[in-house]
Order: structure tokens, then C-alpha cells, then sequence
């Protein structure tokens, strides 16, 4: 079988599983829309949006990394600042900005290089729109700068003992308050925020963002067991008032011992847990744990089972693939713009599909599916950073029936890119940027 992991937080590593970060191909959206396109930058971490200002990290030819920020409405570059990683773990891959709002404008923050000597980096905040200078903090190492409601919340010092989460005004940079260790914003509103702690026994913890008050903790293996290991990666994505978490398998290389993994859910207002489905891993492409996640069972021998398309909401089963339907070897998953069907895809040859209620197979003449489109992707050339990372991954639309790429592909479904303030935005395999205006609820994507 083929199973796949991109890069982004968080998928990270599984026995047997290939590491993939794809490339789509998409041009402009249909004329009734809104568009733009931008081939003046290389984006290659996700996009984040507020406040009609959308930002993103890039990569120059020299293969160092800049902060670039765009007018969402046109996707016009407004500027672009020299940037870096700094602790930063490869199979995290490249971080977008954090960007939030203070007051009537919006913020942007990023990792710059070090002004300072004993430093390894620099926290910059900058106006959105101008590029303008509020404020900076150096840094010794960190994952990142992450939005929670109106703040920022960045962990510092993850490289060292002294390791904690300190959460700033985004106006001034000031401490608002902070807790010792290392976590991952995972959820936030405008009252609360919802972390993952990075640690042996990872928990969710909701705190209250304006005092730090603690509202509810609960440890993930009330829902997945012990014997859990984050090396193995991880993804949140919330729905409704649930947030939904997968945790991917992890085959220690030393005791050969596989951790727990799955899919669960939470309530956001208190932790209690909606559901849970253990020992299913995600696959890819898919949607975002909280939106149409698909899975596969893998039983204790270590065999895959068929496929599964669950509700987020209640964790049920709304559509399954028996093993015994699943193709030998050689395939990559694509699925259609709705998900209805699960799609088979061998390149240059015909392929199969699935109708994902029933089961049954359909016919493959004129229907496409999204799938990724470089199964062999190149690491990217960061000077000064370890081996490993890799662009965002984006999508191609396929000819089941023939197994090539249709000619003139549609944009990306929704449930790969998201949305956000209505637009949705995706890499192609060239690295440009394409964004489209067509009034989609906001949603995570693939990447949450």
C-alpha cells in the first residue's frame, strides 16, 4: 500500500510511510470571481490571514528565507524582511508568520536573524501593511511565533531546560503572562486558547488569555491510551464546538515498540471527550481532522485494513472501503472537489473509484480527483538548517481514467486549502500563489 506524510505539523514519521510534500497545478480561478495571482515569491510554509493581510514565509533563489506579506484582496506584495528557523524541528516544516489584530490594524511576526550576539535570533513584530518596525525580542530557540485570539503566544528556549510559553501584546511585545515548558497553539478565540503540551504525556490545556487562568486540562491518553510519543507527529482542527486531534504512529528504533495513535475529540468549553478512534491512522491527501477526515485501520500485527470517511463531529463511520477493494500497489489516493468518492490513481494508466457512501465501485471515464502530483519531492536547500524541511505541499487534478493531469485544472477543492476571510489560497508546483474570493465560509484545510 502507499501512504503518505507531508511535512506540516504535524505529520511526522511512521514506519514504512514516504515522506511527501507535493505540487499542484492550478491557474486562475474562474473570471466571475475575484483572483490573483503572484509569481513574485516562492511561499513555502502555509498562508495566514487577518485583516485583509495575508502573510506567509518564502524562499529566495539563495535558498534563505524572507517574511512576505500580501494585500488579500489583490495579492499584491506589500513588503518582504530577511527571515529564518531558529530550533525550529525539521518534520515541523517551515513556520508561517503569526498575524493578528491591535486595535485597527493588523500585526506581523516572524523569526529574523540575530541582531544580537548571544542571541540565535530575533522576535520582530511589524505593522502589516507598511512593514514597519513595533517591536523585537531576541530569541534563543523557538518553534515559532503562533496567534492566540489577540495575542501572540511563542515558545522560547525550547532547546533548553528553561523552556516556556510566554504570551504577548501584539502592540507593544509585552509579557502578558507565560507558563514554564514547551507547547503548540492548537485553538483560540478571542477569550481563551487551547495549547498542546510538548512533553512525554502531551495534554490539552485551555487557559483564559487575558489573566493565564487555567480553565481544563485533559491528558490525550484518556482518549488514545498510553505509550503515546509525539515524535510521531500530530494535527488539530476544530468544529463546531469540538476540537478534533490525530496523533500518528511512532515506531520507536530502539525498543521497535509502536506508540498509540488515532483520532479523538474534545469539547472546547471543558475538555470532556466526544469520541474517540483508536489505532486509525489519517491519510493524505485528505481534509483537515475536523473537516471529512478519512482514515485506516491498522490492527495490532500491523496490517491496513480498508478506508473510512468519519463525521467529525461524532466520530461515526459515513462511508467505508473494504480492504479487499483496495488496489495492490502502485496508487495514490485522489479525491473529487466534494470527497463523495475516493479515487485510485496510477499515473499514465487507468485507475479506479469508489463511491464513498456505499462502497461500490464506479466508473472511472470522466471523473478527477485531487492528488498530489511529485512523489519524490527534493528537501529544501535552507543554508544553516538541518536536512529535512520541506515546501507546503499543494495539489494536481487528475484524469482518473487515463491517469494524467487534466489540461486545465480547476482550483483547488476546499478541502485542501481552506478558507479564510472568504478566500482561499494555494502554492502551485512552481511556487507560485493563487488566491481566490469566493465567499467560503472560513475552514481549516488539509494543514489545519
Amino acid at each position: 500500500m502507499t501512504v503518505i506524510r507531508p511535512y506540516v505539523p504535524p505529520a511526522l514519521s511512521l514506519a514504512g510511510v514516504m515522506l511527501l510534500a507535493a505540487c499542484a497545478g492550478s491557474d486562475a480561478a474562474t473570471a466571475q470571481l475575484p483572483t490573483w495571482t503572484n509569481s513574485s515569491i516562492n511561499p513555502v510554509s502555509r498562508v495566514a490571514v487577518a485583516a485583509g493581510t495575508a502573510t506567509a514565509t518564502s524562499m529566495r533563489p539563495d535558498g534563505s528565507l524572507s517574511t512576505v506579506a500580501l494585500d488579500l484582496a489583490s495579492g499584491k506584495t506589500l513588503w518582504t524582511h530577511p527571515a529564518t528557523m531558529a530550533g525550529r524541528l525539521p518534520g515541523m516544516g517551515v513556520p508561517a508568520p503569526a498575524i493578528t489584530t491591535a486595535g485597527s490594524k493588523a500585526v506581523i511576526a516572524a523569526i529574523d536573524p540575530a541582531k544580537q550576539g548571544k542571541w540565535n535570533a530575533t522576535l520582530h513584530a511589524r505593522d502589516a501593511r507598511t512593514g514597519s518596525t513595533l517591536w523585537t525580542r531576541p530569541v534563543h530557540s523557538t518553534f515559532g511565533p503562533q496567534r492566540c485570539g489577540p495575542y501572540f503566544c511563542v515558545s522560547e528556549h525550547t532547546a533548553l531546560s528553561a523552556a516556556r510559553v510566554v504570551v504577548l501584546d501584539p502592540a507593544t511585545g509585552k509579557t502578558i503572562w507565560k507558563i514554564p515548558g514547551v507547547a503548540e497553539v492548537e485553538w483560540s478565540d478571542a477569550g481563551r486558547v487551547i495549547l498542546l503540551r510538548l512533553a512525554a504525556n502531551p495534554v490539552l490545556e485551555s487557559y483564559e488569555l487575558k489573566t493565564g487562568k487555567l480553565i481544563w486540562q485533559q491528558p490525550i491518553d484518556q482518549a488514545l491510551g498510553k505509550n503515546l510519543d509525539l515524535s510521531g507527529g500530530w494535527a488539530f482542527g476544530a468544529t463546531g464546538d469540538n476540537l478534533v486531534g490525530y496523533l500518528a504512529p511512532y515506531t520507536n528504533p530502539r525498543t521497535k515498540r509502536t506508540s498509540g495513535f488515532g483520532l479523538f475529540s474534545v469539547k472546547l468549553a471543558d475538555g470532556t471527550v466526544n469520541w474517540m478512534r483508536p489505532s486509525v491512522v489519517r491519510v493524505y491527501p485528505s481534509g483537515s481532522p475536523a473537516f471529512a477526515p478519512v482514515v485506516r485501520p491498522v490492527d495490532p500485527a500491523g496490517a491496513y485494513g480498508g478506508f473510512a470517511r468519519l463525521d467529525a463531529d461524532t466520530g461515526r463511520v459515513m462511508g467505508q472501503i473494504g480492504a479487499a477493494q483496495v488496489p495492490g500497489s502502485g496508487w495514490w489516493l485522489a479525491f473529487p472537489t466534494g470527497m463523495e468518492r475516493m479515487g485510485f490513481l496510477k499515473h499514465g494508466s487507468q485507475g479506479s473509484a469508489y463511491d464513498m457512501a456505499s462502497g461500490r465501485p464506479m466508473p472511472v471515464k470522466g471523473q478527477h480527483g485531487w492528488s498530489f502530483c511529485q512523489t519524490d519531492p527534493k528537501p529544501l536547500p535552507l543554508p544553516r538548517q538541518p536536512s529535512g524541511f520541506y515546501s507546503v505541499a499543494a495539489l494536481c487534478e487528475f484524469d482518473l481514467a487515463s491517469g494524467k493531469r487534466v489540461a486545465t485544472p480547476s482550483p483547488p477543492p476546499a478541502w485542501f486549502t481552506g478558507s479564510q476571510e472568504g478566500w482561499r489560497i494555494w502554492r502551485d508546483e512552481k511556487g507560485t500563489l493563487h488566491g481566490v474570493k469566493d465567499g467560503s465560509p472560513s475552514l481549516p484545510g488539509m494543514y489545519g
